[in-house]
């Protein structure tokens, strides 16, 4: 799909898509619970549709309704013997430790840039866990055989927090007390928080000390019946936000203040870049700058957040000067090599990224050029593309634009409903 994306300034109110880290944990925690679990305001990304596939290869009855779903479970009892988790990097990493929970053997199964990704985690720690598993030298198809023998391990954190997460959830559903996890190097913490806060809404208590060793504490009966709503999406509003900040004034609703989401932080970035913001009761009212300054360069460490640099450098664009944002090396194993890809694909619209160590560099205030761009197949750079289109001097082809599909399927409906045109091809 091409969607060509026309300059213009975005209007009016938009609920924040559902969140898919926040999804994808509940539907993780629904498959653990036995018992019936609603999930409120579900997602409906293809990650988090891999997610409901994958929770009823594992055993899990789903049923649909408008508005929830209603998830009945015994726990992990798989009805074949292969799962998919699509192209969800969270998926793959986090179902693993949980379907090895069954003495089943399973081939686990990802498509597109999953297959490139690398997951010799497992092959280091699955063995000291009684897990059997054949992978193709650290990457996919691989297969695992438990069960799953909850153990005082040592994990590296650093590649990603989605393995930790994985463990996290298979550990507390199998009565660990005793083992602690300890963890090195641990990046993206906020999204541990996510994982502990999804665990503790449904009974299951884990104690940490400064995020380098993981304690499973005793809790009470798991309740037979459950309620989660999944939260607003900060990492798909952060390009809802940055829209606000560069074109609008817009009200951004739906999003929780006091969530654990790493993306959250984008707030602070967007009051570096001088952006006008007011926290109203029900959303968040952002424009450009009422300070007469204009937007500005700002300094950003997006160590913990990388799913921020698209959105951000959509931003740094259009902010006189140069800024700097960190955490570079947090960018090579996504859906493209993000770093080299925002670089490559933003040149095309005029803007000058230089990649210098861990820092990135964007030199803005230069005016957008109107030009074809390809997304590489990563949803955020199609959405980053379709907001820095906003600004440009003419409209901005996206070629592959369905990767959007991935987490935020509504993006470009979205934007049209603020008052932008969007032809989709």
């Amino acid at each position: 799909m091409r969607a060509i994306v026309y300059p213009g300034n975005v209007t009016g109110e938009q609920l924040a898509p559902a969140s898919k880290s926040s999804m994808q944990r509940a539907c993780a925690a629904a498959l653990l619970h036995i018992g019936k679990t609603t999930i409120l305001n579900p997602g409906h990304s293809n990650d988090d549709l891999a997610a409901i596939d994958v929770i009823q290869k594992l055993g899990a009855t789903v049923e649909q309704t408008p508005s929830a779903l209603n998830i009945i479970s015994k726990g992990v009892n798989p009805i074949g013997t292969e799962m998919n988790c699509g192209e969800s990097g969270l998926g793959i990493r986090m179902f693993s430790p949980i379907a090895a929970m069954s003495s089943a053997s399973i081939l686990i199964q990802g498509a597109g840039s999953l297959l490139k990704r690398p997951m010799h985690f497992f092959d280091t720690i699955f063995p000291q866990l009684g897990i059997k598993i054949n992978s193709q030298k650290g990457f996919l198809p691989i297969t695992i055989q438990g069960p799953l023998e909850p153990a005082s391990i040592t994990v590296d954190g650093s590649l990603s927090s989605q393995f930790l997460t994985g463990l996290l959830m298979a550990y507390a559903a199998s009565n660990a007390q005793g083992s602690v996890i300890h963890v090195v190097d641990l990046k993206s913490k906020p999204y541990i928080d996510l994982t502990l806060a999804v665990l503790n809404a449904f009974g299951w208590k884990i104690k940490h000390a400064n995020y380098e060793s993981f304690e499973f504490l005793p809790h009470d009966p798991i309740a037979a019946q459950i309620e989660y709503t999944v939260e607003g999406d900060w990492s798909g509003a952060a390009f809802l936000l940055v829209a606000g900040a560069i074109a609008g004034p817009i009200k951004v609703k739906g999003l929780q203040l006091n969530s654990t989401q790493a993306d959250k932080a984008v707030m602070q970035a967007l009051e570096n870049a001088n952006a006008s913001i007011e926290i109203a009761e029900d959303g968040i009212l952002i424009g450009p700058s009422l300070k007469g300054n204009g937007l500005v360069a700002f300094e950003f460490d997006a160590t913990d957040c990388p799913d921020l640099f698209p959105p951000l450098v959509a931003l740094a664009a259009q902010c006189e000067g140069v800024t700097e944002i960190k955490g570079v090396s947090r960018l090579a194993h996504k859906e493209s090599d993000r770093g080299i890809t925002l670089q490559n694909e933003f040149a095309k619209l005029g803007i000058n990224i230089t990649l210098e160590g861990d820092i990135m560099k964007i030199f803005g205030g230069t005016g957008i050029q109107s030009n074809t761009v390809s997304s590489n197949h990563d949803h955020r750079i199609a959405m980053a593309c379709g907001v820095a289109a906003l600004k440009a001097n003419g409209p901005v082809e996206i070629i592959d634009a369905e990767s959007i599909n991935k987490s935020y399927t509504d993006f470009f409906e979205h934007l049209v409903h603020l008052g932008i045109k969007v032809q989709l091809q």
